[in-house]
């Protein structure tokens, strides 16, 4: 990728970035000058990287603003998440990942084919708000969503901009301290009523119920035993089925 001095001191967080994926040839007056590059090899390190480096240096020390997340979103084809001023690449999923995510739609998708609920999966953005934030956005894409006013609330763009039931996140090596920590704190706070974080590598579900904000009730379910869902009676996962 080439582009010029100007371009870089004017969107240096988008380079910042994308230089993690791959060089970036910096250009004055027609001629290179410099070049951008990672240092890291490793993709799982390298995905960690980028999200330090984001939150740490791109914008100069401070938080990202809505704006440049939409604008570094609108200009690439890789997929981000912004939480509390903060930007997340979202890196490609392993197999063990999407084997997983794939049971768990088939199961989730069956049992809510006859109600009113909607299954999506990622990528989809789901739009939130802390109740402290008033109108800053938070934009994620959740692994599974169960969205049961869906009709209701589609803007314009044909964007959901309501809040989900539940959802589901499944942790990666590059995704685990934002699941179970940044993400379980945003959904409590953000009116979602069931959280269900699902960890292919020790194959156990934790399932959250959040009422009034805060955690109601949790339990964690291990490989021969099944999941159940405190919102939808009779929603119940087997999880050897899951992580066979």
């Amino acid at each position: 990728m080439i582009v010029s001095s100007t371009e870089i001191q004017n969107n240096f967080g988008r380079y910042l970035m994308l230089a993690a994926k791959e060089p970036v040839t910096i250009t004055k007056n027609g001629r290179v000058v410099a070049q951008l590059t990672s240092l890291v090899d490793n993709p799982e390190e390298k995905n960690e990287f980028m999200i330090a480096e984001t939150s740490r240096h791109a914008y100069g020390g401070r938080d990202a603003s809505y704006e440049e997340y939409l604008e570094l979103s609108n200009n690439s084809d890789d997929r981000y998440e912004y939480i509390d001023g903060e930007i997340y690449y979202m890196a490609s999923p392993r197999t063990t990942h999407q084997k997983s995510l794939t049971k768990l739609f088939g199961i989730f998708y069956y049992f809510f084919s006859d109600k009113k609920c909607s299954v999506m999966t990622a990528p989809y953005d789901i739009t939130l708000k802390r109740p402290e934030q008033n109108e800053k956005n938070n934009i994620v894409q959740p692994d599974l969503v169960v969205i049961c006013d869906l009709e209701d609330n589609l803007d314009e763009r044909d964007y959901y901009m309501g809040i989900p039931e539940l959802v589901i996140e499944i942790l990666s090596d590059s995704t685990r301290a934002k699941d179970m920590v940044k993400k379980l704190d945003l959904y409590k706070n953000c009116g979602i009523k069931e959280y269900w974080i699902v960890n292919p590598d020790q194959q156990e579900i934790t399932v959250y119920l959040f009422e009034s904000r805060d955690i109601k009730e949790f339990k964690t379910y291990r490989v021969q035993e099944t999941a159940s869902s405190y919102l939808f009676q009779n929603l119940k996962v087997k999880l050897a089925a899951v992580f066979k």
